[in-house]
């Protein structure tokens, strides 16, 4: 059977980068945002939950999610981020595990489940994913000031602004301490897709 990973980041930091390598090398790659999307479509049922909770205005004519209408209003206020995961991650946490009991079924060398907040789910308490374990966390790393540098070059924003999205997050120092195995994004490409492969080849190799 698969080794199954969970990885995780920090914004900025390089996750999607890592996935493409794993998915390139022969990984199923689970993604959660993807999952989401799926479920915020048009005619979804969960659109219905989240105007109930956040208001109509949310859902244009066209029956669409304002994603950054609603990401203003979760961005800087805990309680109703924590009301909107309330809503959307049991239902991504299903829908993840029916993806990987799939993937299982197939010959796939390996399941890597791509969760951005697997571990401010873990110091939180609830559960780390859809499987009851992992084989292995990773972590994709990159220093907060490579973030903020990252983030500016690649959205046009200031530091403040930078910030205000990196700290939203659990520190990317205390993931790093929470993950299994750290890859460091901090270099250049070549030395995270090495990265990359190696931990393909070790969890690869672990199949029964």
């Amino acid at each position: 059977m698969a080794s199954v990973l969970g990885l995780s980041g920090g914004i900025a930091t390089g996750k999607s980068t890592v996935a493409g390598f794993l998915r390139a090398l022969g990984a199923s790659v689970i993604d959660a945002d993807a999952i989401v999307h799926e479920l915020q479509a048009p005619g979804a049922p969960l659109l219905d939950e989240i105007a109930e909770a956040f208001g109509p205005d949310l859902i244009d004519t066209e029956g669409r999610l304002d994603r950054n209408a609603l990401g203003a209003i979760v961005f800087g206020d805990l309680t109703a981020r924590r009301r909107l995961e309330a809503i959307v991650h049991p239902k991504v946490i299903a829908t993840m595990a029916d993806r990987v009991a799939g993937a299982q079924a197939t010959d796939t060398p390996l399941i890597v489940l791509d969760i951005p907040l697997l571990f401010e789910r873990s110091e939180n308490g609830s559960s780390r994913g859809p499987t009851s374990s992992f084989d292995a966390t990773v972590l994709v790393y990159a220093p907060e000031q490579v973030q903020i540098e990252r983030l500016m070059n690649r959205d046009g924003c200031d530091r403040e602004a930078a910030l205000q999205r990196i700290r939203a997050q659990l520190p990317i120092e205390n993931k790093k301490a929470m993950a299994d195995i750290v890859i460091d994004n901090s270099g250049n490409l070549e030395e995270t897709q090495h990265q990359t492969r190696m931990l393909f080849e070790r969890f690869s190799a672990r199949r029964s």
